[in-house]
């Protein structure tokens, strides 16, 4: 008996894409995508590429007018619905770039909904280049099979980030002078969410006294050890995510 291929192929490139998808639709593709199919994946006409673009779930598309530098994407089928995103921000100081762009990438396969750049006092880093976080991003979603891409925000000061916050949502933050357990505070505290991390010298006074006297604040523990500011990050996003995430 023959087996029946995959479907769809397990072998097909994936690709993020800013044009709406739906059955029939033709995606153009140029520039560095364009490059990566043609000349990198070889892909040749009615090769199966897969396509999503944050919203309409993922797409088959089957791949014709390929030219030297450009080729046409035509939707055929839909391969999975649009994700459920569990509703957890991330919240962070800026930190040096190829940490940064880690805590991107992991925050992006973990599963969060946006991932929110804060600038501290402490802050070595005070500029980002959200392009960069962006594509970090962009090819995590490619690689885990995501089908919706985190919100990027602006990077935000400390103070007018708590100033407008929700007062619906927690926050959670690392606090180096003491806080609840983690995994007992989570279970607890149920319904949408943040993580704050600072730094990697951590919040000053001030900015810790600010940060436990907004509503939803709540200050947390995340063990006997100090740990980087990258490792806090992904190890709480994975924490919430089995309890309140998409990992219960």
């Amino acid at each position: 008996m023959t087996a029946t291929p995959a479907w769809p192929p397990q072998s097909a490139p994936r690709l993020h894409v800013e044009t709406q998808l739906g059955e029939g639709v033709a995606v153009p593709v140029d520039g560095n995508p364009a490059h990566y199919l043609i000349s990198v994946m070889r892909v040749k006409p009615d090769d199966i590429v897969l396509l999503f673009d944050g919203r309409s779930g993922e797409w088959a598309a089957r791949a014709r007018d390929i030219r030297k530098r450009d080729l046409v994407l035509e939707c055929i089928s839909q391969t999975k619905p649009p994700e459920h995103v569990p509703d957890f921000w991330l919240c962070c100081a800026p930190i040096k770039k190829g940490r940064i762009d880690l805590i991107a990438e992991k925050a992006c396969e973990l599963g969060v909904a946006r991932l929110q750049p804060v600038l501290t006092r402490r802050a070595v880093v005070d500029k980002l280049n959200l392009d960069r976080l962006h594509a970090h991003l962009v090819e995590a979603a490619e690689q885990c099979g995501r089908t919706a891409l985190p919100e990027l925000g602006e990077m935000t000061k400390l103070d007018a980030l708590l100033k407008g916050w929700p007062a619906d949502r927690h926050l959670f933050f690392a606090d180096e002078t003491g806080g609840a357990p983690l995994d007992a505070t989570l279970r607890t505290h149920t319904g949408p969410a943040a993580f704050l991390v600072g730094p990697e010298g951590g919040f000053d006074p001030a900015e810790r006294e600010a940060i436990r006297t907004t509503p939803g604040a709540v200050p947390v523990s995340l063990g006997p050890r100090i740990l980087r500011a990258e490792t806090a990050a992904i190890a709480a996003t994975s924490v919430w995510m089995t309890i309140n995430g998409d990992w219960s």
